[in-house]
C-alpha cells in the first residue's frame, strides 16, 4: 500500500507518494517550476487563484504516479497540507467568487482589532486564544464590509486546504484544527465560536461540516481522479494547516517538542498541553495535530513572513537571477559574523503578527559604500531572517515553550550553513535536521486518519537526522553582540 500527500503552498504545490511499511519516499514532484503568482492589486494585499492551486496539484500528481509507475489501485489515502489563514469563499455550485485572499495579505487588520475593541480582551482571549487580527475569520469580515454583493452569493467559506479537498471529493468540510487557525474556534466551549459568527453577522449556514483531523473526510469522485491520474474511491484522511503539518512531519507531537521552517515564511512551532496565549497575540496559539493523545495539544507558532520571499528577492531581483541559491548560501557564508555591521530587517512581505501587525517594510541598515559588498548583502539578509525569528522566540519563552532542541526538515533556508548555524548559535539549541517536508509529513499522516498507523515507531518508519548543529561558544558571543544592534536597529525603526 502507499499514501499519498500534498502539500499546498504559496510558492508550489508538491505531491509526494510514500510507501506504507518502509515509510520510503517513492517518487515526488512539485507544479510550478517557478514560484506561483501572488497578485498584490493593492498595497498590503496578497492574493492567489484557487484554480491555479488545483491545476498544479493535478500535475504534481499526474507525474508523481508517472515516475512511481504504482497502480493507482494500490494508493489507499490521500493526506493534505496547506498554507494556512487563507480565505476561499464559494457559492452553491462551488465556484469561487473571488481570489482567495492568502496568510501575507494585511487588509483585515483593522476588521480584526475592532472586533476585539467590541468583544474585549477579556472576553476574546479567553475564549479564542488569540486577536481576530489578520486571521481568515477577520479576512471574511473584511469582504462582508467591503464586497457585499460577493458575500451575498457565498454558500461556503473555507480554508486554502478545504478548497483542494472539496476538488478531490465533492465535499465541503474543515477540522477543528483548521477553525482554530482561521480564529474561528472557541477554546472554552470546544466548538465553532458562535459569538464571532454574531458579531460579524455571518450566516452560520456558511459554515463547512466540521470533521477530525485525522478520519475519512470524502473520497475521490471519478472526475477528479480523472484530472489527478488516480483512482476514483480514494479516501481523504486528513488535512491540516502546513505549520502543524510540518510538526508532525518531523514528529513533533507531544509538549516540550519544538519545529521550525523556513520556506516563503519561516516558523519556529513549539507544542504544548497548556492553554496559554500571548496577551499582544504577537505568537499564536491553535490546536496541534496529534492522532495518539485524547488530552488536548496545542501549537503556539511565531512566523515571520519575509524569510524564503526575502532570498528570492535577492537572488531574482538584486542579483537579476545570476547566481543560484547554493551559491548565494556560499557568497553568504564568505562574510564575518555580523556582516561587518550590515544590519537586514526582513520585514517585506505584509504586516508581521510578531509586530502586533505593524508593517515597516525591510531595509538594511548601516551600509557602507567602501566596506560592503555582495557577500555581505547575503549573509545580512540570512541573519536578519533568523534574528527576526529570534525575536519572537523570545516571546514564545514567555508563554512556556522551552527552545533547547529545535527540528526541521532539511530544504530551504536550512540548507545554508550560514543560515542554520547562526539558528544555533542566537538560540542557544541543538538544531536537527530531517530528511522529510510537508508532502511526506501529510502522506504519512493518511496513514493514521486511514487507522494503517497505530503509533509513532510505525507511522515515522524511514524518518532519520541527517545533520545536527549544535551552537559554537564563540560564535555564540559574537552573533549575541549582532542581534543585540539588530534589535536597536528594529527599536528604531518601529519608533
Amino acid at each position: 500500500m502507499y499514501f499519498l500527500g500534498f502539500d499546498l503552498g504559496s510558492s508550489s504545490v508538491k505531491a509526494c507518494l510514500i510507501h506504507a511499511d518502509s515509510g520510503s519516499v517513492v517518487a515526488s514532484a512539485f507544479y510550478p517550476e517557478r514560484e506561483m503568482t501572488i497578485s498584490a492589486p493593492k498595497p498590503g494585499f496578497a492574493e492567489q487563484q484557487p484554480e491555479l492551486w488545483w491545476e498544479n496539484a493535478c500535475l504534481a500528481s499526474q507525474a508523481v504516479m508517472s515516475k512511481s509507475s504504482v497502480d493507482p489501485k494500490e494508493v489507499g489515502a490521500i493526506g493534505i497540507s496547506y498554507q494556512m489563514h487563507g480565505l476561499v469563499v464559494v457559492d452553491e455550485n462551488m465556484n469561487v467568487l473571488r481570489p482567495s485572499i492568502i496568510w501575507c495579505d494585511s487588509r483585515a487588520v483593522e476588521v480584526g482589532n475592532q472586533a476585539m475593541e467590541a468583544l474585549g480582551e477579556e472576553y476574546i482571549l479567553p475564549h479564542l486564544l488569540n486577536s481576530p487580527g489578520n486571521f481568515t475569520a477577520s479576512k471574511l469580515g473584511w469582504v462582508k464590509q467591503n464586497e457585499p454583493e460577493v458575500y451575498a452569493k457565498v454558500h461556503k467559506f473555507m480554508l486554502p486546504g478545504d478548497y483542494l479537498a472539496a476538488r478531490m471529493t465533492g465535499d465541503v468540510v474543515t477540522t477543528p484544527s483548521g477553525l482554530s487557525e482561521g480564529i474561528f474556534w472557541d477554546y472554552i466551549n470546544k466548538r465553532p465560536a458562535d459569538f464571532l459568527f454574531s458579531h460579524f453577522g455571518f450566516d452560520p449556514q456558511i459554515l463547512p461540516e466540521v470533521v477530525p483531523t485525522f478520519s475519512e473526510q470524502g473520497f475521490v469522485t471519478a472526475t477528479a481522479a480523472a484530472e489527478l491520474g488516480l483512482r476514483a474511491g480514494i479516501p481523504v484522511t486528513y488535512r491540516a494547516g502546513d505549520q502543524p503539518n510540518n510538526a508532525f512531519s518531523l514528529n513533533v507531537l507531544e509538549p516540550g517538542e519544538v519545529a521550525a521552517t523556513a520556506g516563503t515564511s519561516g516558523v519556529v512551532y513549539g507544542v504544548s498541553d497548556q492553554i496559554k496565549f500571548d496577551p499582544k497575540s504577537r505568537v499564536n496559539t491553535f490546536l496541534h495535530v496529534n492522532p495518539l493523545s485524547e488530552a488536548a495539544r496545542y501549537g503556539v507558532l511565531l512566523c515571520v513572513n519575509g524569510t524564503g520571499s526575502l532570498n528570492g528577492w535577492m537572488r531574482n531581483t538584486l542579483l537579476s537571477g545570476n547566481l543560484s541559491y547554493p551559491e548565494i548560501n556560499h557568497l553568504a557564508a564568505q562574510s564575518p559574523v555580523g556582516s561587518a555591521g550590515l544590519l537586514c530587517l526582513p520585514f517585506g512581505n505584509g504586516a508581521e503578527r510578531m509586530l502586533e501587525n505593524q508593517d515597516p517594510g525591510s531595509s538594511f541598515k548601516g551600509l557602507h559604500f567602501s566596506r560592503h559588498g555582495l557577500s555581505h548583502w547575503a549573509r545580512a539578509s540570512q541573519e536578519g531572517i533568523v534574528f527576526a525569528l529570534f525575536y519572537g522566540m523570545e516571546i514564545m519563552e514567555t508563554v512556556g515553550v522551552s527552545l533547547k532542541r529545535i527540528r526541521a526538515g532539511e530544504a530551504n533556508m536550512f540548507l545554508s550553513p550560514v543560515f542554520r548555524e547562526t539558528f544555533a548559535n542566537i538560540s542557544g539549541a541543538t538544531v536537527e535536521l530531517y530528511n522529510t517536508d510537508g508532502a511526506q509529513g501529510a502522506a504519512r499522516a493518511a496513514g493514521f486518519g486511514l487507522g494503517y498507523y497505530k503509533n509513532r515507531n510505525e507511522a515515522f518508519t524511514g524518518l532519520s537526522a541527517v545533520k545536527t548543529i549544535e551552537p559554537d561558544a564563540i560564535l555564540r558571543e559574537t552573533t549575541k553582540e549582532a542581534y543585540e544592534n539588530w534589535k536597536l536597529a528594529l527599536a528604531k525603526n518601529l519608533a
